[in-house]
């Protein structure tokens, strides 16, 4: 895969009132591939929103470089074409609606670009419709469920057509219905259109639905991998980095303990359910055998 997004021993410090200083990111590299989905995982207070915004040019880095495609974030000259390739969206999306209409607050941003009205209706419509929103289009936001509102958001960002959209908590406020909703038109615009997608979350079923996971904790990225092997096989530095490993794998992890063998990676309920079906009638053969 081709890299989109490359970062070079980054740190960034926040400024105190009392001129100390507060390194919220530590020395991280790494890269964000063109079509892959990474999820960033941490504890409060561990650098992954901050890392999050160096990828856009939200925050500079106080030293070390991100660099989107060809451009440089710190280059102040480059600075829309970095955002207009890799769009946002935040924790709250009452914070980015900003229109009394549905469809209107999506147009918002290719207005301001000054992009032309039909294609505007275009671009709007295709987005609404990626997010299954097309029948709220002349509702008012402030109606629309959590859920809702932020499919909305992400209508708003997917009609910039960036490459990349990075995503900081975005089911945080939402309700199971909401967060579900939310994270599966997210897994179908990533499959179908193979939009790029950066996710940064606390939830481990959410980051279980990515191609990588990176684990942040004091500023620092601890662990990589693909996340099935990173839940599986560190389990015990994710919890000493006060992460939680999804539910099932760890009652896998204590049925193991207790001697029972399950075989395999179980991460959701209805592999672990097979898991202990397939586990049962390995018994149930062999004690009829025997």
């Amino acid at each position: 895969m081709t890299d989109i997004i490359r970062v070079q021993d980054a740190w960034y410090e926040y400024e105190r009132a009392d001129d100390e200083g507060e390194l919220a990111v530590r020395g991280v590299s790494l890269s964000v591939r063109k079509g892959e989905w990474l999820s960033i995982i941490g504890r409060n207070g561990s650098g992954k929103s901050t890392l999050i915004k160096l990828l856009n040019g939200l925050f500079l880095p106080t030293r070390g470089s991100v660099t989107v495609g060809s451009y440089d974030t710190r280059d102040e000259e480059h600075i829309w074409d970095v955002r207009q390739r890799v769009g946002m969206i935040f924790q709250n999306p009452d914070n980015q609606i900003v229109a009394t209409i549905v469809e209107e607050d999506v147009a918002f941003g290719l207005e301001n670009l000054g992009v032309n009205p039909q294609e505007i209706r275009e671009r709007v419509d295709a987005a609404l419709r990626a997010v299954g929103m097309q029948e709220y289009a002349a509702s008012a936001p402030h109606m629309l469920s959590g859920g809702q509102k932020q499919r909305v958001a992400i209508a708003g960002a997917l009609a910039m057509e960036p490459e990349v959209l990075l995503m900081d908590e975005p089911t945080a406020m939402l309700d199971p219905g909401g967060r579900r909703e939310v994270m599966e038109t997210v897994e179908r615009l990533h499959r179908e259109s193979g939009l790029t997608v950066v996710l940064v979350t606390h939830f481990m079923d959410e980051a279980l639905r990515g191609d990588r996971v990176i684990a942040m904790q004091d500023g620092k990225a601890i662990l990589e991998g693909a996340p099935r092997e990173v839940f599986a096989r560190e389990a015990e530095a994710l919890k000493a980095a006060g992460l939680e490993v999804p539910a099932m794998a760890e009652l896998a992890s204590r049925l193991r303990a207790r001697g029972l063998d399950v075989q395999g990676a179980p991460m959701t309920v209805p592999e672990m359910a097979q898991a202990l079906i397939t586990r049962y009638r390995e018994r149930g053969a062999s004690g009829n055998a025997g």
